[in-house]
C-alpha cells in the first residue's frame, strides 16, 4: 500500500504518469482483499469454537467458499504476470521511478528495509504455503467425509500452483530468448570468412534467412553462459559463451558499437543505455554488459551437440605453450570431418573444470534424447524406387 497509494496520489498530481500501475502490481489489490477476507473468516471461525467449546469447528465451508472460488484464481493470474512485472521493474527502476522508491517508499518504517521486488514475490510464496494449511487441518480432521474433502481441495491447489509455475518459467525463457535475439548479432557467411567472396549485386540473391530465428524456439533452454578467452595465433580474444540444451554458440564481445547505440536510443526514445531493459534471469554479466551498449556477434556457426567433442589440454601443455585453464572444443561435420577447432581458456581451473561439466552433460542429455528418435526412425520401411 505504501508503494501503490503513494503512487496514486502522485499520479493524480500529473507526476510519473509514465508508470503502467497495472503492469507493475497486477491484480494486487484484489489478492490482498481475498486473502485479507479469507483470514479473517477462518480466525473468527477459530475464535468461536475457544470461546465456546460446545461450538463445531467448521471449517469446511470456509475452505469450500474460497478454495474453490476466487483465492486460487487471483493468485494465479498475479503469478502469470509475475515475470513482466519484474522485467518492467528493472527498466522503471533506471529512471526516475528508482529515486520515487528509494526516497518516498523504502525509507518508511513500515517497510521494514524490504525493498519492492522482496515485497512483490509475497503472494507466490503465500500460494505454496495453502497446500501446508490443509494438510495439517487433513490431519487433525476425525470426519472422514471432511478429510476426503479436504484432500480433493489439497490436491486442487497443488495442481493450481504447478500449472502457473510452468507458464512462470515458459514466459520467463520467452523474454529471456528475446532480449538474446537483440543482444546477439548473426554476420553473413562473407563476414564471418572473408574466403568466401560475393559480388555486391549477388549478395542480395545469397542472403541468409534470418539467423535470429534460431533462438525463436520457445521450446530451447539456455544452460549455461559465461566470458572466455579464445586463443588465435597472435592473441586472445574476448569472447562470450551459451550453452542452449542442443547447441554452442561461440561470440565475440562488442562494445558501445555507435551503430547500436543509435539502434536503443531510437527504440528506447532516449541516448542513455542505461535506460535499456534488461530481463532478470541473465547472469548479472550479461546484465552489465547490455545496459553499457555492449552485443555479442556469432564467431562461427553453432556447434550442434551431437557434433561436438570436447578435450583437455595435458598438463605438459600449459609450461610449453602458457596454457592456464584451457580446453579444446571440436566441430566435426556429418562425415566425422573437423570443420573447426576453438581453444577456450577460463579464468580459473575451477570455471574451466564447471564449464567442462555442463558441457559434458549437455552433450550426455542431448545424446540421450536422440537416440529414441534415431530407433523410431530407422523402423520406417525403406522407400520403393517407384515413389
Amino acid at each position: 500500500k505504501i508503494f501503490m497509494n503513494t503512487l496514486k496520489c502522485l499520479q493524480s498530481n500529473e507526476f510519473l504518469l509514465h508508470v503502467d500501475l497495472w503492469r507493475l502490481f497486477v491484480n494486487l489489490e484484489e489478492v490482498n482483499k481475498i486473502s485479507l477476507s479469507f483470514l479473517k473468516t477462518f480466525f473468527e471461525t477459530a475464535k468461536k469454537h475457544v470461546s465456546k467449546s460446545d461450538s463445531p469447528m467448521d471449517f469446511s465451508s470456509i475452505l469450500r467458499t474460497f478454495f474453490q472460488g476466487d483465492l486460487c484464481q487471483t493468485h494465479q493470474i498475479y503469478c502469470l504476470n509475475y515475470t513482466s512485472t519484474v522485467f518492467y521493474l528493472e527498466k522503471l527502476r533506471q529512471r526516475d521511478f528508482g529515486i520515487y522508491l528509494k526516497q518516498w517508499c523504502e525509507r518508511n518504517e513500515q517497510c521494514k528495509r524490504l525493498h519492492l521486488p522482496e515485497l512483490l514475490v509475497a503472494p507466490l510464496h503465500r500460494l505454496t504455503w495453502y497446500p501446508l494449511l490443509l494438510n495439517n487441518i487433513w490431519k487433525r480432521s476425525t470426519d472422514e467425509t471432511e478429510k476426503s474433502f479436504i484432500q480433493s481441495l489439497k490436491e486442487k491447489v497443488e495442481k493450481s500452483i504447478r500449472d502457473p509455475e510452468g507458464k512462470v518459467k515458459w514466459l520467463d525463457n520467452f523474454q529471456k530468448f528475446r532480449q538474446l535475439q537483440e543482444v546477439i548479432i548473426w554476420p553473413q557467411v562473407w563476414d564471418r570468412d572473408k574466403r568466401f567472396f560475393v559480388p555486391e549485386c549477388l549478395k542480395q540473391n545469397l542472403r541468409e534467412k534470418s539467423s535470429e530465428n534460431i533462438l525463436s524456439s520457445a521450446n530451447r533452454l539456455l544452460l549455461h553462459e559465461g566470458r572466455l578467452m579464445l586463443a588465435e595465433s597472435t592473441r586472445l580474444l574476448d569472447v562470450y559463451l551459451f550453452l542452449f540444451d542442443d547447441f554452442l554458440l561461440i561470440t565475440k564481445i562488442k562494445h558501445n558499437l555507435l551503430t547500436n547505440f543509435i539502434f536503443y536510443s531510437q527504440k528506447y526514445g532516449g541516448s542513455d543505455t542505461s535506460l535499456i531493459p534488461v530481463c532478470p534471469s541473465l547472469t548479472p554479466e550479461l546484465q552489465s554488459f547490455i545496459r553499457e551498449g555492449g552485443f555479442c556477434t556469432v564467431l562461427d556457426q553453432p556447434i550442434p551437440l551431437d557434433r561436438l567433442i570436447l578435450k583437455n589440454t595435458e598438463p605438459v601443455h600449459i609450461p610449453v605453450f602458457s596454457l592456464q585453464n584451457a580446453f579444446l572444443t571440436q566441430h566435426e561435420n556429418r562425415y566425422q570431418q573437423c570443420i573447426a577447432v576453438f581453444l577456450l581458456q577460463a579464468q580459473t581451473e575451477t570455471a574451466k573444470k564447471a564449464w567442462m561439466s555442463q558441457i559434458e552433460t549437455a552433450i550426455s542429455n542431448y545424446t540421450t534424447q536422440q537416440e529414441p528418435k534415431k530407433s523410431t526412425a530407422s523402423c520406417f520401411p525403406v522407400e520403393s524406387s517407384e515413389i
